[in-house]
């Protein structure tokens, strides 16, 4: 392979999923639309566009979904209403978040009890050591895997946590990490002031336990993001440069 064309193929691979996301199956759109999203939830969607990312993704009827620190569990339902009564979304809470706040009032706890989300478990696990009752066709994080290297989550032994993914998923199942882009180059060291992390530390850490890279997508991204600031910060808030990734397990 020449020089010229691994630089075509480079450009494929960090492109192709945005292209692709424009075509939203009617699976994803009923769930963004269902009438018991909470407005609040709604109201975040033009910034976190849920949709297209789902759709990335590939996620569909009848799937095994792994929410990683699920949070208040934004992605959560829009997974349960995808996946349908045929599939199963387990929220994967860590263990190190539970002493932080009453297990009972975590927000996905609420979720599954709700009717129409009796396809969700919640799961309380360390996050080096996560099992799940059935292996997932696709495992997701959105917007914490820079969290896992602080002290909040840990900081977690990402060899352990990313090996236990990989070993939650099946053959070709699907890993999906959101995040805030630091500067290239800053590795983790920025995790903790400004809720940041380097992608491309990002993607040697997952890839160095055996996953694939499949796909980037450009979906979040914003160029007037110069990396600098807290993601809290006022001016930046809600609309930061964000990478998106696509890992499969062989």
């Amino acid at each position: 392979m020449t020089f010229k064309s691994v630089i075509i193929a480079c450009t494929a691979l960090t492109f192709a999923g945005a292209a692709r996301a424009a075509d939203i199956p009617p699976a994803i759109s009923a769930a963004v639309t269902d009438a018991s999203r909470p407005a609040a939830d709604k109201n975040r969607d033009a910034d976190r566009k849920p949709a297209e990312l789902v759709a990335f993704a590939g996620i569909k009827p009848g799937d095994k979904v792994g929410d990683i620190v699920p949070g208040g569990g934004y992605f959560t339902r829009i997974f349960a209403k995808t996946v349908g009564p045929s599939g199963k979304v387990y929220a994967i809470v860590p263990q190190e978040l539970v002493a932080a706040r009453a297990a009972a009032a975590d927000p996905v706890k609420v979720i599954a009890a709700e009717a129409g989300y009796s396809n969700v478990s919640v799961v309380i696990t360390p996050l080096d050591n996560i099992k799940v009752p059935q292996p997932l066709d696709v495992a997701w994080t959105s917007l914490n895997y820079h969290d896992m290297h602080t002290p909040m989550l840990g900081p977690t032994d990402m060899g352990a946590y990313n090996k236990a993914v990989f070993n939650a998923l099946k053959s070709g199942g699907i890993y999906i990490i959101v995040d805030h882009a630091a500067t290239l180059g800053a590795g983790d060291s920025v995790a903790e002031s400004l809720h940041r992390i380097d992608p491309q530390s990002v993607e040697a850490e997952v890839t160095g336990i055996g996953f694939v890279l499949v796909e980037k997508s450009t979906l979040l991204a914003n160029p007037a993001d110069d990396h600098n600031a807290r993601v809290f910060d006022s001016g930046v808030r809600g609309k930061t440069d964000q990478f998106v990734m696509k890992f499969r397990k062989p």
